[in-house]
């Protein structure tokens, strides 16, 4: 295989040249794309210190922002690093920059926060002295029709999603080698993407999304205890908590997801993407989203539309 044919991806999408002028906010100033940097001494670039948040922007919302900045400043809480700014400031921060690119939707956006430019090269946070640095880049992004046509292709790696007492799963950090990893195994092996089981050996997640799969009408993910939480994640276990759709977070194994009659990907820029096969093994037998996952493409859609609607709402 090629490296052409390995390059299908969740975050695929179409091109679009806008990307090529977009402006960019760093600590305040919004900058065209190739005039924004930080310094070698960020404690991002030279350690992985730093948290990131993706969101999407619908017809001038940011869906979901709150359950977004909730992660967000817990993680950043939690290693004690300082935003510098509450969750109003960086809504004024994201609205500045949509503004400046005259963004409206199909949006999607990387928030990132380091702890700053080091004194020296050394990695006690104590050497980041000057404040945060905080960065946003926003790209008009649409996913490629073909991610629902085709389906991802996942390929089982031996790299394992991390244990709570090594890099708890659940913050969202710049420093991402596990999942790099995983990507290059699966690349490796012929696949789009990277499976990763959890330290007992059950599905756990991708490198890049969260993994549900259908069995018998039964929506299965993971338990969640080594996984990124993902936001739309949650809301799809909470859609089919209210529509009926019987959904367990549970321990399963790769033999039970072998035997899956549907798979799919969550994430932010995404939504839901079918799984066409795992370990060169067909899931189900449709090509694309199978019925279930339709359902809950379906029911997710309407969420973000009803979403953007109240939050529209309440901003007129």
């Amino acid at each position: 295989m090629t490296q052409t044919d390995a390059s299908h991806t969740t975050h695929d999408s179409e091109e679009d040249i806008r990307n090529r002028d977009i402006q960019i906010y760093v600590n305040g100033d919004i900058v065209h794309r190739d005039d924004a940097k930080v310094s070698v001494y960020d404690s991002g670039f030279m350690l992985g210190d730093g948290m990131w948040e993706g969101m999407r922007l619908y017809d001038g919302v940011w869906a979901f922002f709150d359950e977004h900045m909730d992660r967000f400043l817990n993680s950043c809480k939690a290693v004690s690093l300082d935003v510098g700014m509450d969750k109003a400031g960086i809504l004024e921060a994201l609205e500045q920059t949509a503004a400046a690119n005259a963004m409206q939707t199909d949006v999607h956006c990387r928030l990132m926060l380091t702890r700053g430019t080091k004194v020296k090269p050394f990695q006690h946070p104590s050497l980041s002295r000057s404040g945060p640095t905080l960065v946003i880049i926003m790209e008009h992004s649409t996913p490629k029709s073909s991610l629902q046509s085709a389906g991802i292709r996942l390929a089982t790696v031996p790299q394992v999603r991390g244990l709570p007492m090594s890099q708890d799963a659940k913050f969202n950090s710049h420093s991402k080698l596990n999942c790099v990893i995983a990507c290059l195994q699966a690349e490796q092996a012929g696949a789009d993407e990277g499976l990763m089981l959890d330290p007992h050996g059950f599905v756990n997640t991708t490198n890049a999304c969260n993994f549900f799969i259908v069995r018998r009408g039964e929506v299965w993910t993971s338990t969640g205890d080594y996984c990124m939480n993902g936001v739309t994640r949650q809301k799809v276990i909470d859609l089919c908590r209210a529509n009926g759709i019987p959904v367990f977070e549970k321990n399963y194994s790769l033999y039970e997801a072998y035997g899956a009659d549907e798979a799919f990907l969550t994430g932010t820029f995404g939504a839901q993407t079918p799984v066409a096969e795992i370990d060169g093994k067909r899931i189900g037998d449709l090509s694309g989203a199978g019925p279930v996952t339709q359902r809950i493409q379906s029911l997710y859609k309407n969420l973000i539309a009803r979403h953007v609607s109240d939050q529209n709402k309440i901003k007129r």
